[in-house]
């Protein structure tokens, strides 16, 4: 209709013109940036910061005009006498803005050289200028990219406590802000808890509401990971500042609540016994899950540190379980509001570990429906998100209830799996691969989506990746994918793998991918005798490179894989049984045979599987077991096993039953 049209149109002019207009009056303010005259550059920095506060386009604007460096330099060009205060106010208030909560606003004002006229500002005699100096200074230093201070050198302690020690409080909050941002090794925490920090930061706890919250960081800082620390702070004044942080908690400001609940949830972490009421516990998680809600920073800080907090702790589950966290995170997820990046990765990691442990929170998690949820975040644009959702999906389908009803195993679920294997990130790879580790388990569901889609070809690639975490992790999912395979799937990977790949995967360099590389080959001979020629392939070099392996007196978990691949092979024909004789009697060795070795060992798993292969070594059915016995007892083999009759594992002793059975079969007795 004529009418719709001429109202779009003149939309469209109205707002191309108001969107010029903005540019016009940047441009225009920017102009005056540079002005001799010092109350028309005085009234240009008032406009620029007024008009980026808590406004990321406008600061973005005025970043590609070069406002920061014209900003610099009026800070640079004016003295430090009265008459300029003004100018060293503004300045630093218009640099502090353009760098709160903007990570490319702080690059601009670190690349215009500015940050050591800043630290002067600090000495300035008006207390404004000092103000708006260490206001700007502590945004710059709520980014990764402020400058580290190394605390091991005197001069910067010294600053440091000049800055503690001061009166001004912004000041004061300043020196906190910096503990917060630049230590982070335990030999920085040790030194200044020595040179007497905590006692100058629990001072602030009684400040105001800017050095409360900074001294909460720093204090997080200080204490993370660090018992000696923890238990230092606590003795103070006989556990006064712990009870003030755990006030705080209920304080009426959101940021403060949440810096307490995170320096609780540090100290918890740390050192648990300080956490002896369930009150305390409980208390802690429903003001985490009430802070969900805040729609800020603080809940997007909320989220990460409730899924710190409960993170391998089943109590802690529990508790925020019947708390109703799950239905509380899943509204959340289910608002039509867009989430910020954060808080979409806190919020599926707190759902990951929710469901790390308990089935009834994998149960809940089903029935919400949160799966459509979790889809969508697998298709995130944002790495750290995608991650997650992949964590909480590797969680949720350890449910052999949920995985067995296929509630996984869709081509709804099984297409972004697969394509995130192909995922530039390598912590999302490793991620998905946790994830898919569990769902190709799902022994009801033939996978054919999965291997349909590229699954199996795309695991193999990333065994050979660079990263040993997705080597080890893909390594993992395709051990999971041929337990109990049948010959198709086998055939399908042996297809595009070659003997000596799987040559160098079972003697990596990292000991986690050899565990998994054998744990795989473990599966794919299993009962099946076609599949045990693999080993056989390029004359055997898979088989000699376990045995070579064995040899070398592997961890007890490694060598627990390696005899299970020789106690399957040797299930198979008179010739696979020689080849591993021939691996355990290799004819250039003077050593004890390692068999000794892990019979006697204190694993009861390496000690079954080492009985198992001589089990099927000595069948009697078998034309060559005669022999192969005869060997076995003159290397000390059968008498090692009769020492261990009433071996303390029931299983090894029902299985050294049935060997000394076979012994008895070749006139062997008892």
């Amino acid at each position: 209709m004529p009418t719709t049209t001429t109202s779009a149109a003149s939309s469209s002019s109205s707002t191309a013109s108001a969107s010029g207009n903005n540019s016009n009056r940047q441009a225009d303010v920017f102009s005056r940036l540079a002005s001799s005259d010092p109350e028309v550059k005085l009234k240009a920095l008032r406009e620029v910061k007024n008009q980026i506060i808590g406004n990321r386009t406008k600061k973005l604007s005025f970043l590609k005009l070069g406002a920061v460096p014209a900003i610099a330099s009026a800070l640079a060009d004016a003295d430090d006498s009265e008459k300029c205060n003004n100018i060293l106010v503004q300045s630093a208030a218009a640099l502090g803005s353009f760098a709160c909560g903007f990570e490319a606003g702080v690059q601009a004002v670190l690349d215009a050289g500015v940050f050591p006229r800043l630290l002067r500002l600090l000495t300035n005699p008006d207390e404004k200028v000092v103000d708006a100096g260490a206001r700007s200074l502590r945004m710059i230093f709520q980014s990764n990219q402020a400058p580290k201070y190394d605390f091991l050198q005197e001069k910067n302690m010294e600053f440091l406590f000049s800055l503690l020690n001061s009166e001004n409080e912004n000041v004061s909050g300043l020196g906190a802000s910096i503990i917060a941002h630049a230590c982070g090794t335990s030999v920085e925490q040790r030194v200044l808890c020595e040179a007497g920090v905590l006692e100058k930061l629990v001072i602030l706890l009684d400040g105001s509401l800017s050095q409360r919250e900074a001294c909460l960081e720093s204090l997080a800082t200080v204490l993370k990971n660090n018992p000696e620390a923890v238990s230092d702070f606590v003795g103070l004044e006989s556990g006064r500042h712990l009870n003030s942080v755990t006030e705080l908690t209920k304080d009426r400001y959101p940021r403060t609540r949440l810096l307490s609940c995170l320096c609780l949830v540090v100290i918890y972490n740390t050192s648990p016994s300080y956490f002896v009421n369930m009150g305390t516990k409980s208390g802690l998680i429903t003001t985490l899950l009430e802070l969900l809600n805040d729609p800020g920073q603080s809940g997007d800080d909320a989220a990460l540190g409730l899924s710190c907090l409960i993170a391998g702790k089943e109590d802690l589950q529990k508790l925020a379980y019947e708390a109703n966290a799950i239905k509380n995170i899943v509204d959340i997820l289910k608002t039509d509001s867009e989430l910020q990046t954060k808080r979409l990765q806190g919020l599926f990691l707190s759902l990951a570990e929710l469901c790390s442990k308990l089935e009834d929170c994998r149960c809940s998690f089903v029935s919400l429906q949160v799966l459509d949820l979790l889809i969508n975040a697998l298709r995130h644009k944002d790495a750290d998100v995608k991650a997650a959702a992949c964590i909480c999906l590797r969680n949720a389908s350890r449910s052999v209830k949920n995985l067995s009803a296929g509630r996984f195993n869709s081509d709804h679920v099984m297409l972004p799996l697969v394509q995130l294997l192909h995922d530039p990130s390598s912590s999302v790879q490793v991620a998905v691969l946790g994830a898919l580790s569990n769902i190709v388990l799902d022994f009801s569901s033939p996978k054919s989506s999965f291997i349909e889609f590229g699954g199996i070809k795309q695991l193999i690639e990333l065994s050979k990746s660079m990263d040993p975490d997705a080597r080890c992790s893909a390594l993992r999912a395709l051990r999971n994918l041929m337990f109990l395979a049948d010959n198709k799937r086998k055939e399908l990977f042996i297809s595009d793998v070659n003997a000596q790949g799987f040559a160098c995967l079972i003697s990596d360099p990292e000991p986690p991918v050899q565990e998994q590389a054998l744990a795989l080959l473990r599966n794919l001979v299993d009962g099946c005798i076609s599949s045990i020629e693999f080993v056989f392939d390029e004359d055997g070099l898979i088989l000699d490179t376990v045995g070579r392996q064995l040899r070398k007196g592997p961890q007890a978990h490694m060598a627990i894989q390696g005899m299970y691949v020789l106690t399957n092979v040797a299930s198979g024909t008179e010739l696979h049984k020689e080849a591993v004789m021939q691996q355990l009697f290799p004819q250039a060795t003077g050593s004890e045979n390692f068999m000794l070795k892990f019979l006697q060992s204190d694993e009861s798993q390496l000690r079954s599987a080492t009985v198992w292969t001589i089990i099927n070594l000595i069948s009697p059915s078998s034309p060559g077991a005669y022999d192969r016995h005869v060997k076995l007892r003159s290397a000390g083999i059968i008498p090692q096993l009769k020492n261990m009759v009433n071996d303390a594992c029931l299983d090894v002793k029902i299985r050294i039953k049935t060997v000394l059975g076979q012994s008895m079969s070749f006139g062997d007795n008892y």
